[in-house]
């Protein structure tokens, strides 16, 4: 009896089991047949052009020491410390009494030569008149001491003349002006100190508008780029007009646009780099002279490419993949080589193209195989491409330069 119920139990026991192992498969069967939604979009393709970025620092296209041209006690000072100033604008005032007294004293002197200059020339003709109406009356010794009295007279006058003229200048050194418009610093001594000739320095003032940006161009860069203009993909600063953008350190892309104008004629030894200067319009008066910033330089030509957001990019064992559905709505597993960020999208050097469905939502819940519900959506990110009338140039890094991964 008892053996029957065991045997009973066991068959019972392995119905059971049976069952639920039917019920699991036939469910895992329901969970595979339902396709994953996930979303896609077709990559953009884009004119671009290679870019490189460097440290740079801004400077003043002009900057001026003010120094007193003459000697004195300082009377006044005219600007306010750190206020912009005109071209011509009376900066200081030397104390100018000094300088008055020498050119009254040289106004007299002039006066004074003048006067025997009169007498020497009336002298000289009127000898010379006797001279021809009765011959001899005069001695030719006598003629030549009334014409050198002349010549000396109008020499004393000419040094007079000089000597009022420099001393006029002086007094007008007495009024130190700016040589250009621009920004004042503080001025260095106050009113009542001695300043010295061509010594002391009163103030700086430099220039706002337009502002300098110079970078350092590594070695490397140099020689990628020239290897361009000799193969005709890229021209030289030197030829053309080549336009920039700057970023200071709090900018989102390269908002400010300028020129090229100035290439250094040899490579830093020291460095290995090569200067470069650019322009930049500064009307805001936002640039400083010294502020970090950097510069984006276009390099070659302008070229089509093509372009993802970040988020469909993925990694698998180093390599940079991305998902891609085929036309079975599969998944299928593309390695691509990236490109710079452009305008809040990625550049894909390799391995995909513009017809290509990537995934770009959903890609947690994916593998290679999987049949996938998709929904076709804009490419995330792609209104940034609007960001060129914001002044951030189209642009991707060089072959040399290491992308932003």
């Amino acid at each position: 009896m008892n053996h029957r119920l065991n045997l009973l139990v066991v068959a019972l026991g392995l119905l059971i089991s049976s069952g639920i192992s039917g019920c699991a498969k036939r469910t895992a069967a329901a969970v595979q047949t339902a396709p994953t939604p996930v979303a896609v979009s077709q990559p953009i393709k884009q004119s671009i052009s290679d870019f490189a970025d460097f440290t740079s620092r801004t400077a003043a296209v002009d900057s001026v020491e003010i120094r007193a041209r003459v000697g004195g006690y300082l009377e006044k000072i005219n600007f306010k410390e750190g206020m912009l100033v005109k071209k011509g604008d009376v900066l200081f005032e030397i104390d100018p009494r000094p300088y008055q007294a020498q050119v009254d004293f040289a106004k007299a002197q002039l006066a004074a030569n003048e006067a025997v200059l009169v007498k020497a020339k009336a002298d000289n003709v009127r000898n010379k008149g006797l001279a021809q109406k009765n011959p001899g009356v005069v001695t030719q010794q006598d003629l030549d001491q009334y014409q050198a009295a002349e010549d000396q007279a109008t020499a004393n006058v000419g040094t007079a003349k000089a000597t009022l003229e420099t001393n006029e200048l002086n007094l007008g050194y007495t009024k130190v002006i700016s040589p250009i418009d621009g920004r004042a610093s503080r001025f260095d001594l106050t009113v009542g100190n001695l300043v010295q000739l061509d010594t002391t320095m009163l103030t700086t003032v430099v220039s706002v508008d337009p502002m300098y940006a110079y970078a350092d161009i590594d070695e490397r860069t140099v020689l990628y780029i020239r290897e361009l203009i000799r193969e005709g993909k890229a021209k030289s600063a030197r030829d053309v007009d080549l336009h920039v953008h700057l970023a200071l350190a709090h900018d989102q892309g390269f908002p400010r646009e300028g020129i090229v104008n100035f290439v250094d004629n040899q490579v830093n030894p020291r460095t290995g780099t090569l200067r470069v200067r650019a322009v930049f319009p500064n009307k805001d008066q936002f640039l400083t002279p010294g502020l970090f910033s950097r510069v984006r330089i276009p390099i070659g030509e302008p070229h089509e490419a093509i372009l993802i957001t970040d988020r469909a990019i993925d990694t698998d064992q180093g390599q940079k993949i991305v998902y891609v559905v085929d036309k079975d709505n599969k998944v299928v597993s593309r390695p691509v080589k990236l490109g710079a960020n452009h305008d809040g999208l990625r550049v894909i050097d390799s391995g995909l193209t513009v017809d290509d469905h990537v995934i770009v939502n959903g890609l947690q819940r994916v593998r290679p195989g999987v049949t996938v519900d998709p929904k076709m959506v804009e490419m995330p990110g792609a209104n940034g491409l609007a960001a060129k009338s914001k002044g951030i140039p189209e642009s991707k890094p060089a072959e040399d330069q290491p992308a932003d991964k």
